[in-house]
This record gives C-alpha cells, structure tokens and sequence, in this order.
C-alpha cells in the first residue's frame, strides 16, 4: 500500500472532521435551531432593553428640566420686560412649589413592569425634589419620609443633599438631636454638593438654640479653619457674634 502524503492525510482528516459534523448537524437538527433562535432571542431582549432604558432616560431629564425650571421660577409680580417671553411666574410661593411637586411626584411614581427597570438619575433627583417641596408646603412630616429615602441614594451628591434638606427639617421640627447627628456626619464625610464648611455652619446654627456654648467652640474652631477665606470667615464672625453671651 502506498504512503499517504502529509497533504493528504491533512484532507483525510478534514474532510472526516466535515461528515461528522454534518452527520451531527442532521442528527441534531431541531436542538440546533432551538439553541440559534434563543440566542437571536436573547440579543433581541438585550437590545430592546437598551433602546427603552436610553428612550425613558431621555424622557426623563426631560421631565426633570421641565420641573426645575417651575421648583426655579419667578414669584411676585415682574416689572415688565424683566423676564423673558418662556419664564414661567407664579403669583405665590405655594402655586409654584404645588406644581412642582406634581411634577417631581409625576417621575417618581413609577407602576408595573418599569419598576423592574434601573432607576435613572433624574428619577431620583426628582425624589430629593419631592422632600423639598413638601417642606415648603408644610408637610413636615411627608419631607422627612421622603428626604429619609433620597438620603440612602447611592450616589454621595445625591444623597448629602437630601440628608442635609432631612437634618434642616428634622431640627425645624424640634428633634434637634437626631439633625445634629446627621450634620456631623455630613461634616465627617463631605461630598463635593455638600462641602465640610456648608455642613459645619449647619450644625453650629443648630446648635445654638439648645447648646450656644458647644456652637461658639464650633464657629470659634472654624475661625482658625477658615482664616484665609475672607467671606466665609466673615460669615463666622457674624454668627459668633450674635450668639448670646
């Protein structure tokens, strides 16, 4: 028998390699098809996911501008010419802060099937929103619940300011301890929205009702802190020197 060159035992097993894969595919042609229309399935899912979480991300900075630019607006009477022909106005604080919290509540209030999609920025600015309309519309205890949730956002901008607004409402409302504790936290932990001397003139303005001394070592401490920072050591000034002697 005759030796077979390397060339043809290259094509020999390629082409043994080919029938057997054919034979398989023959065999297994049902499982095949299966396995290839669930993996078209799946990257159909994957896309369609994608093009409605960027749709409803769009749809919901949108909404987001929209509310800011009425929580921003106008109150009063503008002399004319003042404001542009698009600047919203309201006529009273409350008209503007109710329609913004409809608005901000509008993002908020999320039903059915898009719960189970990830909540977009704008979506949870709007809930730190909520807190802060409710507070100006004076329902305490409706921002603090809210103000309480946007506080564990993950995001630290996010979530410094909802704890800051949260302290503020809680001291307004006479649980001073449990806002001062949040201060001094903030001051511990500063974030680029809430930065450690926004926090420590917080606490020390909170402290001065029920504590004055413990708030004058505070201003005092920032003094030196702060020296080299003419306007907001000017600030600390003032407020140590209207606390009581």
């Amino acid at each position: 028998m005759a030796r077979l060159s390397r060339h043809e035992l290259k094509e020999d097993k390629f082409r043994t390699a080919y029938e057997d894969y054919e034979h398989f595919a023959k065999t297994h042609y049902r499982e095949i098809a299966e396995v290839v229309g669930m993996v078209f399935v799946i990257i159909g899912l994957v896309l369609g996911l994608r093009y409605l979480v960027n749709q409803r991300e769009a749809a919901a900075n949108a909404q987001l501008g929209e509310a800011l630019e009425t929580f921003h607006a106008y109150v009063g009477t503008a002399a004319p010419g003042t404001l542009g022909p698009q600047t919203q106005s309201f006529p009273t604080a409350h008209e503007k802060y109710a329609k913004a919290l409809a608005q901000f509540s509008a993002m908020t209030n999320i039903k059915g099937v898009l719960r189970l999609l990830p909540e977009q920025k704008a979506v949870r600015i709007a809930r730190y929103h909520v807190g802060l309309c409710q507070a100006e519309l004076g329902d305490p205890a409706g921002a603090i619940k809210t103000l309480t949730q946007a506080g564990a956002d993950r995001e630290p901008a996010i979530g410094s300011l909802a704890r800051f607004a949260l302290a503020g409402e809680l001291v307004m409302t006479g649980k001073t301890a449990d806002g001062v504790k949040i201060y001094q936290d903030l001051v511990d932990h500063p974030t680029a929205t809430v930065p450690k001397a926004t926090a420590q003139m917080a606490l020390a303005d909170a402290l001065r009702g029920t504590q004055p001394a413990q708030a004058r070592q505070l201003y005092e401490r920032m003094q030196k802190e702060y020296a080299t920072e003419p306007e907001l050591a000017e600030s600390i000034r003032q407020q140590l020197a209207s606390l009581p002697k």
